[in-house]
Formats: structure tokens, sequence, C-alpha cells
């Protein structure tokens, strides 16, 4: 029985960010069809961060009117209407309307502001609704939620979305550039050709490298039916959790920390009785006193202050510059960061599970170790196209081992401060999600002026670097 909670909290938890993950790996075939082009990851960037409407309504009511907005329906709306919307994306995430100078994808941006809407707004619900089962399922609960991160991944690795090739490209005056096929032209990557009429001396045309899309294996029609499923999924499990009877939930620690008071009760009353108790009794009394201690404001603050840093550079940051620090290595580069550092959320959430450490002063460290690979990544992203190592395995070895060990070490960090808010109350595990949306939007905010309008980063064509 433990084992099917373990399952279901696991499932439960993908369906707190799987949607607007599943969305973010579908852009490369999505920017070849929609009219917004490549400007609709930042058309994206801002109406995930209009979503945050939800989480900031859900935490002002909670803290105003503590009673009104009970979470379980507000857990059921959320994830149905997230899932009703994956099956709409199915059908219209390719329909267009015209919008004052030109069409626009106004059913896709509308059905986007929804799936943020749910997926924000998780943060504040789903957190709390973990404060009812006891705390070793809480990082069962983060290992699901760095699966819904992992799962869109792996289905658009299986689909070819984003993979790219290189192809010989002809320009010929007055015409339109086309591949060039049946001929072998001896062209080094990066690197261009001018074929020379033998007869005229003029230039007849050049040849180039030029990135290309593969075709996908299969359409995003069936992407968005397999987000929808995954929704459903995350319904169905929060549905057996609810009958899950509460007297079993808590029936193993409720044991537990009777055993505790029971070793503890006993020493006092051989000494109310004027007999020695035995030496091993503080022993008992003091992994309880440690685990339940009042935190010092400082500390609670200190908690707060690191959720929200860490889900700004996990969320909102680094993100944002990923695509700039790996594509310079090349696309399978590109793709095992991706892969591998979505793998790594999980896996350090798993690990949490059976080495945790409470220590603030460790996580603070660890948290440093974090920032330290997310600044290498950053500055791979700055140094674009040509960073350091370019062309070199060392460079590829490097980039990808930083973003494993960038998104691990953050996601220990995040897992653990969620555990020792949660042994605090259910208030402490509202008022962390609604950090983390703090800092995710912030990260979000920064860099959307940087990247977008700033111009602070150059884009990379593997097949025509020239460095």
């Amino acid at each position: 029985m433990a084992f099917l909670i373990h399952l279901l909290v696991c499932i439960f938890g993908t369906g707190s960010w799987v949607a607007i993950n599943g969305l973010w790996v579908e852009l490369p075939l999505l920017v070849t069809e929609l009219p917004e082009s490549w400007y609709l990851p930042s058309y994206l960037t801002v109406i995930i961060q209009l979503a945050n409407i939800g989480p900031l309504l859900v935490t002002l009511l909670h803290h105003f009117r503590p009673s009104c907005l009970p979470e379980v329906p507000v857990i059921f709306t959320i994830v149905c209407v997230g899932t009703i919307t994956c099956v709409l994306f199915a059908f219209l995430w390719n329909m267009t309307s015209w919008v004052l100078d030109g069409h626009h994808s106004i059913a896709f941006m509308v059905l986007t502001f929804f799936l943020a809407l749910v997926d924000c707004t998780s943060s504040v619900t789903f957190l709390p609704f973990m404060s009812r089962l006891p705390a070793r399922y809480l990082n069962t609960f983060f290992v699901g939620e760095g699966l819904s991160g992992l799962l869109p991944a792996l289905v658009a690795l299986a689909q070819g979305s984003g993979l790219t090739t290189c192809v010989n490209i002809t320009n010929t005056p007055d015409t339109t550039p086309s591949p060039v096929t049946n001929r072998t032209i001896g062209i080094t990557q990066g690197a261009s050709s001018t074929l020379v009429s033998a007869f005229t001396g003029t230039t007849a045309s050049t040849v180039h490298l030029e990135s290309r899309y593969l075709p996908a294996n299969f359409s995003p029609l069936v992407f968005f039916l397999l987000l929808s499923i995954m929704m459903a999924c995350c319904l169905v499990a929060f549905f057996l959790l609810q009958r899950q009877p509460r007297h079993w939930e808590a029936s193993t620690e409720d044991l537990f920390s009777s055993q505790i008071i029971l070793h503890s009760i006993r020493p006092q009353e051989k000494q109310d009785l004027g007999l020695p108790g035995p030496e091993g009794s503080s022993k008992d009394q003091g992994p309880l006193e440690e685990e339940t201690a009042p935190l010092h404001p400082v500390q609670l603050t200190f908690i707060y202050l690191l959720v929200a840093f860490v889900n700004a550079l996990t969320n909102g940051v680094l993100p944002s510059v990923q695509t700039y620090s790996c594509l310079s290595y090349g696309p399978v580069t590109y793709h095992l960061s991706a892969t591998l550092s979505s793998m790594a959320n999980p896996l350090a959430c798993f690990f949490a599970m059976f080495l945790p450490s409470r220590s603030l002063p460790f996580l603070g460290v660890l948290a440093v170790f974090g920032t330290g690979f997310g600044a290498y990544n950053m500055a791979m992203a700055v140094m674009s196209p040509c960073p350091l190592l370019q062309g070199h395995w060392g460079g590829e070895v490097l980039i990808v081992a930083s973003w494993v060990l960038f998104s691990g070490c953050l996601s220990y960090v995040k897992a653990m401060l969620g555990m020792i808010l949660r042994d605090r109350s259910r208030s402490a595990l509202l008022w962390c999600g609604a950090a983390v949306q703090l800092g995710s939007l912030v990260g979000a905010l920064l860099m959307f002026p940087l990247v977008n309008v700033l111009r602070l980063f150059s884009s990379a064509d593997f097949c025509s670097l020239q460095c």
C-alpha cells in the first residue's frame, strides 16, 4: 500500500508543470508553422508571467480569508482545466486569426494562458495539499515535479522535435536559395564556396552550409494528446489519493511519534517516583526536539529567500539562455544537456529521500556550488557563438556536466527546503509555493529584456560557425 501511495503522489506531482514544459520542448516544431516564428518564445514568456495572477489571488485569499478557498475543489478544477486545454491545443494550435496587420495565433496564446494559469496555480495548491500526507511523501512529490520536465522532453526526442541537419545551400543570382542535389562539393564545416564560371570568370553561384530541421516522426496533434493523457493521469491520481483512508495515511508516523513519546514519558514517571531514569532517555528526546524546534525568523527569512533565488535561476534565468550556451557545441550536445539536466531534477529529489540533510549552512553551500555551475553556463551563453573549447570534445563534456550539476544541486536544495517548511506548517508550504512563483517571475522578467530587447546573446548556427 505504501508503494501505491508513493506512485500516486509521483503521478500527481507530474501534473504540476508538465503542460508548460511540454509547450517549451515542442517550440522547434511550432515556430516553423505559426506566423510569430521565433518571436513566439518571447510571447510565451509574457503570457506565462501574466498567469501569475492565479497564485497571487490564491495567496491573498489564504491570507485574508483562509477558509473561503478549499484546496481540494481548487485542485480538481485546475487539473480538469489543464486536461481540457491540452485536448483543445491538439486541434486548435495552428489556428490563426487576422488581427491588425496580419495573421496571429490568437487561439494558441489564449490556450497558453490557461495552461500557464493551471501550472502556476499548482505551486500554491499542490504543496499545501501535501501537508495532509506524511512527510516522507513530499520528496516523492518533488520527484514527480521533476518528471514533469523529463517526460515531455523524452516524448519530444521520440518525436524528433528540434533535430537538425546540415545541408548545402546554393544561392544563384535572381533565384531563391535551394539545396544542392546530385552533386558532391568539397566544403568544410562553417565555410562557404563560390562557383565561378569557367567561361566568363563571373560569379555564378555561392554554396554554404545551413541548418535545416528534420521532419518530425509524429505531429503536434499527437504530442498534445499525449500531454492531455498525462494531465488526465494526474487527475486520476489525485482522485485516488482523496479516496485513501485518513487513518492509514498518518498511521506509520503516528505510531513512530507515539513510540518516542512513550519512551520520553516512562523516564519522567520514574523521576516523579524518585527513581533514576535510563541514561538513553535524553537521546530519545533529542531527535524529536530537533525536528520540532521552531525556526528563528532570520532562518525562516533565509529559507524563503533561498527558495526564491533557486527558482529564479532554475525556472527563469538559466532556461532563457540554454540554447545559447549549448547550440554552439552542436545539436547533440544541446539535446544531451537538456535531457540529462531534466533527468537530474527527479534523481536529486530521489537522492534526497535516502540522504536528507536539513542543515541550512550545508544547503547554502550547495546552492553556491549550483550557482557556480549556472554562472559557467551563463558565461558560455554570453560568449556564443564562440564559447570556450568550441569544436573540442572537452568543451562538450564540460557544458553537459555543468548543466547536469546545476540542475542536480539546486533541485536537491529545493527538495530539502520544502521538507523543512513542511514540518513547520501547511501555511509555510503555501508561502513556499508563493516564493517559488515570485522567484520564477523575477528571473523571467530580468532575462526578457536582456534576451529580446537588448539582444545581449547571439544565436549560433552550428553548420556555419566561423570562430
